[in-house]
């Protein structure tokens, strides 16, 4: 059976198509009493207006493309369930693309504009600013956002959590628990879009007390990257040398650093080496884990970034304060 067209439903009502057209188009200039004929005609024919030919007319698709490219991270699928939630609600489509090894930020974006989407998310994306001079995006793109991250590039507004507020109650907390050897662990370096989080951690420390912060990198964002980063420094540091407290940039990293600090080196966590994570990530609450961790408020940063997809706020930076959770990891 094939597909009502909007003559089917003209031809169906005693209308012209136009008259369809205005009658599934918001705020068209149309009688009340057309409108409700077309409507009954289509839904006698059970006709759907078609919305990619719709947005040929208005120019907008109605579709937000989200770039993803740390899927392992335990924080990303609630936080994408909020914000995809929110923007059908808003009677946007997500366009989800995976940004990996086969897939690079300039495919993705360049992929998305040629499918005329409204918007495009950098969801936790390493994304760097040299990408946008690139000759092949050029200008005239739909608008990007950055969230859950920093942003550096002209023009792309970052959605994020105040890394200087958040890392500020961290290191008073572990102050206060006597901790005066601090160790953090990064994840993939960027330049764009990079976490504040270590430049923090590194500025309280050297304003606290003077001391040094001894750095880790972790290739991923992942619990097997930080895990490696772990086994790497404890395997080279004497016990009497080691840090007492190691700052992770997200919970995956200190689920993989805490796992191999007691399996593989015998340490009592956090008696040995207090952890603390980012993101209070579902597992950082369970048992085996007792993360002490920064919840990020993704509530409000969700919000925020479709308010200015929608153009209901300005297009700009904003950061919002989350708040910290203790637990028995440090």
């Amino acid at each position: 059976m094939k597909r009502a067209t909007a003559q089917n439903v003209a031809t169906e009502a005693g209308v012209s198509k136009w008259t369809v057209i205005r009658a599934f188009t918001p705020g068209a200039s149309i009688t009340e009493a057309s409108r409700a004929k077309v409507l009954e005609a289509a839904e006698r024919l059970n006709y759907r207006p078609n919305l990619l030919a719709r947005s040929l007319a208005t120019s907008a698709t109605h579709q937000v493309a989200v770039l993803v490219d740390d899927f392992a991270n335990p924080h990303k699928l609630p936080f994408l369930e909020k914000l995809t939630a929110a923007l059908q609600a808003e009677g946007l489509v997500t366009m989800l693309i995976n940004i990996n090894q086969h897939y690079s930020h300039v495919h993705a974006i360049l992929n998305a504009d040629q499918r005329q989407v409204d918007a495009i998310v950098l969801f936790g994306t390493a994304f760097r600013d040299e990408m946008l001079t690139d000759h092949k995006l050029g200008r005239g793109g739909p608008p990007m956002f950055v969230l859950a991250r920093d942003s550096q590039i002209e023009g792309v507004p970052a959605i994020s959590c105040d890394a200087v507020v958040a890392i500020a109650e961290i290191g008073k907390h572990l102050l206060e628990k006597g901790y005066r050897r601090p160790g953090f662990m990064a994840g993939a370096r960027t330049l764009s879009t990079a976490l504040g989080r270590r430049r923090a951690f590194k500025a309280f420390w050297q304003t606290a007390l003077g001391v040094e912060l001894v750095e880790m990198s972790a290739e991923r964002y992942s619990a097997e990257a930080g895990a490696q980063a772990a086994r790497d420094y404890l395997s080279k540091v004497a016990p009497e040398d080691r840090i007492d407290v190691l700052m992770c940039e997200n919970d995956a990293l200190a689920f993989g650093a805490m796992d191999v600090a007691r399996s593989e080196f015998g340490l009592r966590v956090p008696k040995d080496l207090a952890i603390v994570g980012f993101d209070n990530a579902a597992p950082a609450a369970s048992p085996a884990y007792g993360l002490t961790t920064y919840e990020q408020p993704t509530d409000q940063m969700v919000k925020a970034a479709i308010d200015m997809i929608l153009e209901r706020a300005p297009r700009e930076t904003v950061n919002f304060q989350g708040k910290l959770v203790v637990r028995e990891s440090a």
